[in-house]
């Protein structure tokens, strides 16, 4: 019997584990390792400030799901790994593996600039969503200036982009707007790069929302400094800030870090070739926001990343699974998808609006791509999130 021990149980972490034991069966056994007992749907952690969602509404317990599909599930934190010996180290002992799948996710960089840890906010954990929600009850007494954006190296200006919209509507529904000064900062070379080079009439499209919704904006800067009361951007100019939430970089998690024999970049993500197998040790594997992506495009003048979203995380775990089950029989034909070729599907929530982001690839050259905006309500977004769910709490991980 072939051992696989999955680190992370996220998106590709989840997918990949149930995948191999789906299509393996009784000669694959196969371990999830996570320090959360909760699978929680990320993308919808930007409503919790607003009390739109509670972390109850948009995450399970794992654990009966995974038994249920015979998948192994060890509820510790994994330490670091020595791929010599196959032994995952962890804080409820060692798991020994014949293969590794690295799903771990990221680590945010707050030092990325002074004072961005204690005085801005962040939305990418449930707590850090519900201290934001404490911060904007708060807020409401004594309204100001916000300033909402991403920092230098960032990669998910997708969710601050979300998390704008959504605070610009939520302002509104407290009847303070008028007494809020609303600017956004950005490292991308243009509005609606979101990390992918754009899209057709992305820049155009979000030049309008922000006129609409009178929000000011800055390109092509990065943070120098955060204090109590204001964001100093790397170009010297000081914005008053009363409120303010960025979204720092990512980098690889303490695992992969504390783990030198997995080779990882100076970011702390795994090097691996098309096919989701590292380029040097051919028993470990990553996917989703822990693989290495090379950029197909040069940052003008502020360096930032692309994203690393659900869908491309879900694909990789899937390509990992079948990869190892391949590898297990001796084949060497290997499904290969470069990250840059996944398709884009993406729903960004503008504040009860939405707009759809579909492509056949994530990177240039498409030989299809639009962004469709819905004005109406954001059924979509919701009917995803419903969906995802449902899906992962069946653990139906075949599905798209």
């Amino acid at each position: 019997m072939t051992t696989t021990v999955v680190i992370g149980g996220s998106f590709a972490g989840m997918t990949a584990a149930l995948e191999i034991k789906r299509k393996g069966k009784g000669e694959h056994k196969v371990i999830l390792i996570d320090k959360s007992p909760l699978f929680l749907f990320i993308p919808s952690l930007i409503w919790v400030p607003f009390g739109r969602r509670e972390i109850a509404d948009i995450s399970f317990r794992k654990e009966e799901m995974l038994k249920k599909k015979g998948v192994d599930f060890l509820l510790a934190d994994a330490q670091k790994v020595d791929t010599k010996t196959q032994i995952v180290t962890t804080d409820k002992g060692d798991v020994k593996y014949d293969h590794l799948v690295v799903c771990t996710g990221p680590k945010v960089k707050y030092d990325v600039a002074p004072g961005v840890q204690e005085f801005s906010y962040y939305i990418g954990t449930p707590n850090d969503a519900m201290k934001t929600r404490k911060a904007l009850e708060e807020f409401k007494q004594n309204p100001g200036p916000i300033v909402i954006g991403a920092t230098q190296s960032a990669g998910c200006m997708g969710a601050a982009y979300e998390f704008l919209f959504n605070v610009e509507k939520w302002l509104r529904e407290q009847n303070i707007r008028k007494k809020v000064d609303l600017t956004w900062i950005t490292p991308e070379d243009y509005l609606g790069h979101f990390g992918i080079d754009g899209m057709p009439m992305g820049e155009s499209m979000l030049k309008a929302f922000m006129s609409m919704f009178n929000i000011h904006y800055r390109t092509q800067v990065g943070v120098k400094e955060v204090t109590k009361d204001k964001v100093i951007l790397s170009t010297d100019e000081e914005l008053e800030s009363k409120f303010t939430m960025l979204m720092p970089p990512f980098i690889g998690v303490d695992f992969v870090t504390n783990s030198p024999d997995l080779k990882a970049t100076p970011a702390g993500y795994i090097p691996v070739g098309d096919d989701y197998r590292h380029k040097e040790i051919p028993n470990v594997w990553a996917a989703g926001i822990a693989v290495q992506v090379d950029l197909p495009f040069t940052p003008e003048k502020v360096p930032f990343g692309t994203p690393k979203t659900g869908y491309p995380s879900d694909e990789t775990g899937k390509l990992t699974a079948e990869n190892i089950l391949r590898v297990t029989k001796g084949r060497t034909d290997l499904k290969k998808k470069a990250w840059g070729k996944i398709p884009g599907l993406c729903i960004m929530d503008a504040g009860k609006k939405e707009v759809w982001i579909i492509s056949d690839h994530l990177f240039k050259p498409r030989n299809f791509a639009i962004m469709v905006p819905n004005v109406i309500y954001d059924v979509m977004k919701v009917s995803l999130e419903k969906y995802f769910l449902w899906k992962m709490k069946k653990g139906y991980s075949f599905l798209p």
